[in-house]
């Protein structure tokens, strides 16, 4: 198969894997010679957050002269940035090679009376088998949806199993309550192992998540929120105090390159990870630390496209990734109302995310993410919009070509905010930075 033949494979096996379990993706990596064995992990998982804690470990252990595996979901752009050796996304003919390989690997298995693996599972496999024949020397694995199923749980004990930021969400596979969503996340945690847990965790699902550790002789390393400081902060990033006591680190005042008042809690999860790899014997300098945190990128996630006018975007794609984004924007941007561009999926929290919104926003034009089988039209959007906010200026967009006639580069002091569903952010995302090349 050629790189587009590779991609449409991939995305026709979701009419084909259904199957929940990890029985279909252990099969397949056992025909295909068990590739996941043998390599090294760091294993995240969490409602929130998993993609940039990913960004900030994998760049310090970068920094620290390792080959890095980085696996992510989903991709803002293109798919390939999904499986990533040293931040740079799997080239095209390596897709498709590694690709073909699976995909002769599934129809034996098929052969054979097996069930068809589901797309994840297929994206899944084809990162195992790169990595595996590209000797990474550790991956940063980011779990696609809850911990306990996930096709990334197939993957040996862990470096370090990394729990990130709860809250409530894919209700209809995790569980209706918090604990029960908790209780699939700490699936990933593996006998004698480590776990960093995020420090702003709900409360009740810390007793989940410690519970689970002790029935299979885990170490729990919860985070403590007093153990990082905000010095200052602007949008080209912040500068951090490290106040942890016997920290093994060796670091005190730093830049972390991400903006996003979350993002100084994700850093910590991540410190608090580095300080378990490094107890290891991973070679983990104070200077790789600084280096890895002060250039470490992540698009998506509060980040700046342009600063006059500022163009930022957030994948806020939950409620709880709303609140957060609508936080930050009052935190660096005080007393400014925002040009907002939102798109969400029907299956979140829209209502209470519209009224957060509401709050940052002076106008809001909406857009249709990329997902038809669950997006919220941007004219439906509009409409609700105007349900619950009387009075806000709102219009919907058709297409998203039409991004740039909003956007008016002449008004240095105005903020365009786009959030929402990560299918419409990275849609956006490719437009306007298109744009902005061409003003250039």
């Amino acid at each position: 198969m050629n790189y587009q033949e590779s991609l449409d494979f991939i995305e026709n096996t979701h009419k084909f894997g259904k199957k929940l379990g990890l029985e279909n993706i252990t099969t397949l990596l056992h025909e295909l010679g068990d590739p996941h064995l043998g390599m090294k992990y760091v294993h995240v998982a969490g409602s929130n957050g998993k993609g940039s804690t990913c960004a900030m470990t994998a760049d310090v252990l970068q920094a620290a002269g390792y080959k890095v595996g980085l696996y992510i979901s989903p991709y803002l752009e293109r798919f390939n940035e999904r499986i990533q050796i040293n931040r740079v996304p799997i080239p095209d003919d390596d897709l498709a090679e590694t690709t073909t390989i699976v995909k002769n690997t599934i129809d034996k298995m098929v052969e054979k009376g097996y069930d068809c693996p589901s797309e994840f599972e297929v994206i899944t496999a084809i990162a195992y088998y790169y990595y595996a024949h590209h000797d990474v020397d550790i991956i940063v694995f980011e779990v696609g949806m809850g911990g306990r199923l996930d096709a990334t749980n197939t993957c040996p004990l862990p470096e370090v199993s990394v729990i990130c930021s709860l809250s409530l969400e894919h209700q209809q596979y995790l569980g209706d309550t918090i604990e029960e969503i908790a209780s699939e996340k700490a699936g990933i945690i593996k006998a004698n192992g480590d776990v960093s847990v995020y420090g702003l965790v709900p409360p009740e699902t810390v007793p989940v998540i410690q519970a689970k550790g002790d029935s299979v002789n885990a170490r729990v390393h919860l985070c403590n929120p007093d153990d990082i400081e905000v010095l200052s902060h602007d949008i080209s990033g912040q500068i951090l105090k490290y106040k942890k006591k016997d920290s093994i680190l060796g670091i005190d005042e730093f830049k972390l390159a991400l903006i996003g008042s979350y993002q100084t809690y994700n850093c910590l999860n991540v410190l608090n990870t580095l300080e378990i790899l490094k107890s290891k014997g991973w070679n983990i300098t104070p200077e790789a630390i600084k280096e890895g945190l002060g250039n470490v990128h992540f698009t998506g996630r509060f980040e700046v496209l342009n600063t006059e006018p500022v163009i930022l975007i957030d994948g806020g794609h939950n409620l709880e990734g709303i609140t957060v984004f609508t936080d930050s924007i009052k935190k660096y941007f005080p007393d400014q109302k925002v040009t907002l561009f939102y798109g969400m999926l029907g299956d979140k929290q829209v209502d209470d995310s519209i009224k957060l919104l509401c709050s940052v926003a002076k106008k809001v034009y909406t857009l249709t993410p990329d997902d038809p089988t669950r997006a919220i039209s941007s004219e439906a959007m509009a409409e609700k919009i105007r349900e619950l906010s009387p009075g806000m200026e709102v219009d919907f967009m058709d297409s998203y070509d039409d991004i740039p006639g909003k956007l008016d580069l002449s008004k240095k002091d105005e903020i365009y905010a786009f959030t929402g569903s990560l299918y419409m952010i990275g849609t956006a995302r490719t437009v306007i930075n298109e744009y902005l090349a061409k003003q250039k």
